[in-house]
């Protein structure tokens, strides 16, 4: 599908609209076409069970249907032994019904579904005239024709894989590196204080955890993919990346000397332009930048330290200043190594 540039950056929204909406209509006309007693409930699953990736529908599917599942049996169960009468004894039936699934919700959520199908069981038994079980079979109709139908839309029309919304998110997350890097070279002529050093890191972080959560919607769908991508190690490539932006953060409280700052500047600027120029190469499937200015520039700030520290220029630094001055080298150091990954897991994400 061919997206104009001005919705591009809503493709995904848009696709899960038009996914969710698909899987209520169809669940309607099923449920019309089966007979269904109450089609609302098949197209309720049919919307809870289409998600913005595979992976999560298939995490939704499973889990509201043990939820279900579990809550069917327990509520027909007590409304099978414990016929109530009188109003009095349909609230204890409800309570009895409720508390034991409540607290294995609590302990497990996966089954959060169970005590409201408890409920569901419990009353339409009691105002449809349904026997216990008619009760418990139609409720499992109902939740396994509505998720059949989510998951049908999922995998078959406008199939939305998690290995793709890892690919957007991980180019912002490069974006943002860049923008961090920008904030910290200001940082190399002035100097930062914790709280700015701080500001610069703020939205890489939730991004970064997003990324994390869609990295185990994507571990669900490597059974249905040929060639997956390794989402795990472009996510630990990007921590370790971030882990570095933070190291240099904490070490631009001071100014650096003048005699570094033209290596370092030239380096922190490189830098930026590499996580953007990386962000583009994962958005369009295109092979990595070429780091080999980058290096040159990290290893001449290492040779500009060296240079400076024999030539005594470091002399008149503070204990601090200097333990700052070479844990920022160290970061550097250790942000060349971590380019090289980056490198390969952009690699394998171009092919």
């Amino acid at each position: 599908m061919t997206w104009p540039s001005s919705l591009a950056r809503y493709r995904a929204s848009l696709t899960f609209a038009l996914r969710l909406t698909i899987a209520a209509l169809l669940a309607l006309l099923i449920a019309r076409l089966l007979a269904v007693r109450l089609p609302l409930w098949v197209v309720l699953t049919a919307m809870i069970v289409t998600q913005t990736s595979l992976g999560r529908s298939l995490k939704v599917a499973l889990d509201y249907f043990a939820g279900t599942l579990l809550g069917a049996l327990w509520g027909g169960l007590v409304v099978m032994f414990l016929p109530h009468a009188s109003e009095l004894a349909l609230y204890a039936t409800l309570a009895l019904a409720l508390v034991p699934l409540a607290f294995v919700m609590a302990v497990e959520p996966r089954y959060a579904t169970a005590p409201i199908t408890a409920a569901i069981v419990l009353l339409m038994a009691e105002t449809a005239s349904l026997s216990p079980m008619g009760s418990v079979v139609e409720r499992l109709i109902e939740v396994g024709l509505g998720g059949l139908v989510g998951l049908f839309v999922s995998v078959f029309l406008l199939p939305s894989s998690a290995f793709q919304h890892i690919r957007d998110k991980a180019a912002d997350a490069l974006d943002e590196m860049a923008k961090t890097t920008s904030g910290l070279v200001e940082g190399f002529a002035h100097g930062l204080d914790v709280t700015q050093a701080r500001s610069l890191q703020l939205s890489l972080g939730p991004l970064l955890g997003d990324l994390q959560g869609i990295v185990s919607e994507a571990e669900r769908e490597k059974g249905l993919r040929v060639g997956a991508e390794d989402a795990g190690s472009l996510l630990r490539s990007l921590l370790r990346l971030r882990h570095d932006l933070v190291m240099i953060g904490r070490a631009v409280r001071q100014p650096l000397p003048a005699a570094l700052f033209p290596a370092f500047a030239a380096a922190g600027q490189l830098i930026e332009e590499y996580f953007k120029r990386s962000a583009a190469s994962l958005r369009l499937r295109q092979a990595p930048p070429q780091a080999t200015e980058v290096d040159a520039a990290l290893l001449k700030c290492t040779s500009s330290l060296e240079a400076a520290r024999r030539g005594g220029e470091l002399r008149d630094l503070s204990t601090d200043q200097l333990e700052h001055l070479f844990a920022m080298d160290f970061a550097l150091a250790q942000m060349r190594r971590n380019f090289v990954d980056l490198d390969r897991c952009i690699n394998e994400w171009a092919t």
